[in-house]
């Protein structure tokens, strides 16, 4: 599966759970302190949001950066980016309006599908990477905060198998299916969301730095 097919499907159904929940739900609080439901529902918002602005920008010349070299520990996670990071989701959660989500992402989705293979993007860390690497990254947020999001509002997770197989190619270089167990749970193994089982270094995990 490409990972704008996963980007496509992990959103739309991420969508259209979420237009079910109760304001009860959408105001619980997650794993991801200090956010509420529509506080890390906005976040995940925002991290689909920075695509149009890369795509209007001019595409740097050389990719340099691979999808799970994003994810390394550096500035973009130190404490006072946590700190931006957090207080940008509560602003826009104020706002959020879940019903204009799926047509959101599917806007996104259609706009990337438009642009030419190889297509190159600068992120707002000032990354270069292939488009497919960064909606790979896209597809990480919508996973995994969906397995957090599914906790919060007590509901089975919801990922789907294009989903899964970008994010465990990403985590262990192989699809879904060459893998033992749920995909779900693995995944949850592998980020830290479930006791890490000793299987996970003999599968060849490569960890992420996840906000």
């Amino acid at each position: 599966m490409t990972a704008l097919h996963a980007f496509r499907d992990e959103a739309d159904v991420l969508g259209h759970v979420a237009s079910r929940w109760t304001e009860e739900q959408w105001t619980r609080p997650t794993r991801c302190a200090p956010w509420s439901v529509r506080e890390l529902f906005a976040h995940v918002r925002v991290a689909l949001a920075w695509l149009p602005g890369m795509l209007d920008a001019p595409a740097p010349a050389v990719a340099d950066i691979s999808a799970a070299a994003y994810y390394r520990p550096d500035h973009r996670f130190s404490p006072a980016a946590d700190v931006a990071r957090i207080r940008r989701a509560q602003e826009h959660a104020r706002g959020l309006d879940v019903r204009d989500f799926r047509g959101f992402t599917a806007g996104l989705a259609d706009r990337c599908a438009a642009e030419p293979p190889g297509r190159m993007v600068r992120t707002r860390h000032g990354d270069a990477m292939l488009l497919d690497d960064f909606l790979a990254t896209r597809v990480v947020e919508l996973a995994v905060h969906g397995l957090d999001l599914a906790d919060a509002v007590d509901q089975p997770a919801w990922l789907t198998p294009s989903a899964a197989d970008v994010v465990l190619r990403l985590l262990f270089g192989r699809p879904a299916a060459e893998l033992p167990g749920p995909p779900d749970q693995l995944l949850r193994q592998a980020t830290g969301r479930a006791p890490r089982g000793t299987e996970l270094d003999r599968l060849g995990l490569t960890p992420l730095t996840l906000s």
